[in-house]
């Protein structure tokens, strides 16, 4: 029997693990005690667009950042004692701008770079489109390292491992106790660092493949107007493999974005096990009790 595709995301001092019908987010307080917070998924998560191939992961995309960054903001208010709250167009703009400085450091910039040295040393457009996507990679898994470095994110990469291995341990039949659920791998075919990785690289097969154009104008508008095609092409191949891993082939192609995780994961403490197993086990009782209640109408 194929196992629903759960999934999840490190918060600060906490770990929110996601069905397709509810989400439960926990969270480690100062005063020792986890916190449990859960929600009905709703609007995107219940139309008919998640079940549409490529267009299924933009969506899917979008909504899961806007969670995220809800939920992110109340682990850190529950950690400060603060109540700021980002919700309606204020988070809007915040995920606005989030994409807009990820696709100028990620996407433009490399282009720009890689423009430079086309026209410094008279590159071909195929070796100046295939340098561009590496100088896009270097950056990325640059800038993940430095981030990485940071002690407070270093303490998020721990509930990130303690969220793989929990998701793994499920999907084992394991036993869902810190004691058992350690003995799981850190990494999980469907990370979002995995995706990121395979998004660099198919933008590199791509570009490449796009050959000359124009002007570099028309070169920095074509990777903004394509990279939706390119987040659809790259959750639809995630999908994919994850979903065939019995396949000695795709298994190997996994490797890179397997590899990939262990610059956002940290073995996790028993003590961020209890936090991510809680989450996992709120949200799936949840989803069997409202699975069992719809089965009833």
């Amino acid at each position: 029997m194929k196992l629903p595709a759960y999934g999840g995301q490190a918060l600060i001092e906490g770990v929110l693990m996601r069905g397709s019908k509810v989400l439960a987010a926990a969270y480690r307080e100062p005063s020792g005690e986890i916190k449990v917070e859960t929600e009905e998924l709703s609007g995107i998560y219940t139309s008919r667009l998640v079940k549409i191939p490529f267009l299924r992961g933009l969506v899917i995309l979008c909504d899961a950042i806007g969670l995220g960054t809800k939920y992110i903001t109340k682990s850190a208010n529950i950690q400060t004692g603060e109540d700021e709250k980002i919700e309606g167009p204020a988070m809007a703009a915040t995920i606005a701008l989030s994409f807009a400085l990820a696709i100028g450091l990620f996407f433009l910039l490399p282009t720009g770079i890689a423009a430079l040295f086309q026209n410094w040393l008279d590159f071909s457009p195929f070796t100046a489109n295939f340098l561009e996507g590496i100088i896009r990679l270097v950056l990325v898994i640059l800038y993940i390292w430095l981030v990485g470095k940071a002690k407070d994110i270093r303490r998020v990469f721990t509930y990130h491992g303690a969220e793989h291995k929990t998701i793994n341990a499920f999907e084992a039949g394991a036993n869902l106790i810190p004691s058992e659920v350690k003995k799981y791998s850190l990494h999980h075919p469907r990370c979002g660092t995995g995706f990121i990785l395979i998004l660099v690289i198919f933008s590199i097969l791509l570009f490449s493949a796009i050959g000359p154009l124009p002007n570099l104008l028309i070169r920095l508008l074509s990777r903004v107007v394509l990279l939706p095609f390119l987040v659809m092409l790259a959750y639809e191949y995630m999908r994919f493999t994850a979903n065939h891993l019995d396949n000695k082939f795709l298994r190997i192609l996994s490797l890179p974005g397997l590899a990939m995780q262990k610059l956002t994961t940290v073995e996790p403490p028993e003590d961020v096990l209890e936090v991510a197993i809680c989450a996992f086990t709120t949200m799936y009782s949840l989803e069997n009790k409202k699975a069992d209640n719809e089965s009833k109408t």
